[in-house]
């Protein structure tokens, strides 16, 4: 082949594009997708984003005078109709749909995911909080992010420009893909656990839905919503929102907008000392004035010229609190001696002499009665004690053996009746002035007499065997 049959890159560009603005296919296409990497831009600007599926993606182009139109917000995640063609940008060989018709078609999965872990987040009360506040003056910041993006590039020179004396401390993070959520919980957790940062800055740079969502991820939301270190979430755009933002302290739209959040400037802290140290002074001074001045007046001041007058009203207080003091002492004194006048009275009349005489006469009638009481008494218990006499001389047992009686016992035991004896046996014998000892020769019995009579034999029989 000669070199003239070679086509230039443009040649075939156009011949390409010629291909697409020709095809009667490429001129109306109809597309049902979902929006990714959508970032508005204004009404009056051209907007460049993304259509995908679960397997495919397209670059799409919303001219202004067709953006300007819509009566909707387009949101990234969105599932879209889209009417459109095919065309082709001969500079960069890279072709695009050309949207001339767009409307709402539900919305895509990632947002249906977001909406959903937000629902239930939100129920959980993960977004409620109060915020910790953020270090005034940090001394160290831990930067959970990639360590080769522009993230950690913005936050250097930011805070070098701002507040150079902090230290910067970068966590190499995973901040897109299936490992992203995982890198970022653990290095979150490493420098929260650390105790070492006064502030962590967690972010990445802007993207598409599905390059943010990592920080979507209900881990990770978790992870951030668990520090006990103030977090600022810097993820994405300004446009850009995702979970991680609403339970972090603070959310900065970029990462320079993080590192000032995170610093002051350096410059206007010494320029406040400074005002501070002024202010200071400057109340110090007109303190030391003041107290000057008061000083001055309380020298001029009377007390200090005639500390005699300071007891004036002393004095006067002393005086009426000493008239006071003589006026109750003289009514106290009228009051007792009125008391005492009234008690006098009343003592005269009811004079104890006259109760006393009459006690002694009643004492010494008493006393009379009481002797001749106890006389009286005195008789008739020695008039009783002479009847009991008499009775109990009757009674004795004596008295009846000076009769002619005796008392006869068997071994200290009483005989009652002959029947209870027989010949040989011994008997005691008891008279008035003596006693003897016999033994029963023979035993006699008879017929049952009349008492009189036994008494008289009984006696004679005694007698007979004694």
């Amino acid at each position: 082949m000669t070199p003239k049959d070679y086509l230039t890159v443009s040649q075939l560009t156009s011949y390409i594009k010629a291909k697409f603005d020709r095809d009667p296919y490429m001129q109306t296409v109809h597309l049902v997708a979902e929006v990714s990497g959508f970032r508005n831009r204004g009404k009056q600007a051209h907007q460049y984003f993304g259509l995908k599926d679960d397997q495919a993606y397209i670059n799409a182009i919303i001219f202004r005078h067709v953006f300007s139109k819509l009566n909707f917000d387009l949101e990234d995640g969105m599932k879209v109709q889209v009417i459109g063609r095919i065309s082709l940008y001969e500079k960069s060989g890279r072709y695009s749909l050309i949207i001339d018709a767009i409307q709402p078609d539900g919305v895509g999965q990632f947002y249906v995911r977001f909406e959903e872990l937000k629902k239930k987040l939100t129920q959980e009360g993960l977004f409620t909080f109060q915020p910790k506040p953020l270090a005034k003056y940090p001394k160290k910041i831990a930067v959970v992010t990639s360590p080769s993006g522009a993230v950690i590039r913005d936050i250097i020179t930011t805070c070098r420009r701002r507040y150079p004396i902090v230290q910067i401390v970068l966590y190499p993070t995973v901040v897109q893909g299936e490992q992203a959520a995982q890198s970022i919980v653990k290095n979150l957790q490493r420098a929260d656990q650390s105790g070492a940062y006064d502030t962590i800055i967690v972010g990445r740079g802007g993207g598409s839905i599905e390059d943010l969502w990592c920080f979507n991820e209900e881990k990770v939301v978790r992870a951030i919503a668990a520090c006990q270190t103030p977090v600022i979430s810097s993820v994405g755009h300004e446009t850009d929102t995702t979970l991680s933002d609403y339970v972090a302290d603070q959310r900065a739209a970029t990462p320079t907008a993080a590192a000032e959040l995170a610093t002051p400037v350096l410059k206007d802290v010494f320029y406040q000392l400074g005002d501070y140290r002024q202010r200071l002074i400057k109340s110090q001074t007109n303190r030391l004035d003041y107290f000057e001045h008061r000083l001055g007046q309380v020298k001029q001041s009377y007390l200090f010229t005639q500390p005699e007058k300071l007891y004036d009203g002393y004095r006067l207080k002393i005086a009426d609190l000493d008239k006071q003091l003589s006026e109750h002492m003289r009514q106290k004194v009228y009051q007792h001696k009125e008391t005492f006048y009234r008690l006098y009275q009343g003592l005269y009349r009811v004079s104890p002499e006259r109760k006393i005489v009459d006690e002694k006469h009643r004492l010494q009638q008493e006393h009379a009665d009481l002797c001749q009481s106890m006389e009286k008494q005195l008789k008739d218990i020695q008039h009783t004690l002479s009847q009991r006499i008499g009775q109990l001389d009757l009674l004795s047992p004596l008295k009846r053996m000076s009769g002619g009686y005796a008392y006869v016992s068997q071994n200290g035991q009483s005989v009652l009746s002959v029947t209870t004896l027989s010949p040989g046996q011994n008997l005691d014998i008891q008279f008035r002035d003596g006693r003897l000892s016999s033994q029963i020769t023979a035993t006699y019995k008879q017929e049952m007499v009349p008492s009189a009579f036994l008494k008289g034999q009984g006696d004679q029989k005694k007698r007979s065997k004694s």
